[in-house]
């Protein structure tokens, strides 16, 4: 019903975004351009999309600033890793995959989101 309205999506695929309690607050659900861009709000999810945009670039030179330096002093520099995941070599395909490490589900139910980065 009305799914022309719905740019012809399933009932599935209209909810697979919707916003769930709980969630942690790095959760893609929780972007708040894609939140505007949902209620209509064009000119500010761009505006906002933008911000979020720059905010990355930002976060990605001051790692590659600090990993320069730590390779020109010599000083040991830690890498941005994901919380949840780690690359390991697939056993079967001898590929690099990312693996869940554990911890999201207990962070969950404490509702303990302060390893989570400031992303948004």
């Amino acid at each position: 019903k009305y799914a022309e309205n719905m740019y012809y999506f399933s009932e599935l695929a209209l909810t697979l975004n919707a916003p769930e309690n709980g969630t942690a607050p790095t959760d893609s659900r929780r972007r708040p351009d894609q939140r505007l861009m949902e209620n209509g709000r064009w000119d500010e999810a761009n505006a906002e999309k933008q911000r979020l945009e720059e905010k990355q670039r930002l976060s990605r030179k001051r790692r590659e600033a600090e990993a320069a330096r730590a390779t020109e002093d010599g000083t040991p520099c830690d890498p941005y890793k994901p919380l949840w995941f780690e690359r390991k070599k697939d056993p079967v395909t001898q590929e690099l995959a990312h693996v869940y490490k554990g911890g999201y589900w207990e962070s969950k139910e404490k509702q303990d989101w302060s390893l989570c980065p400031d992303i948004f």
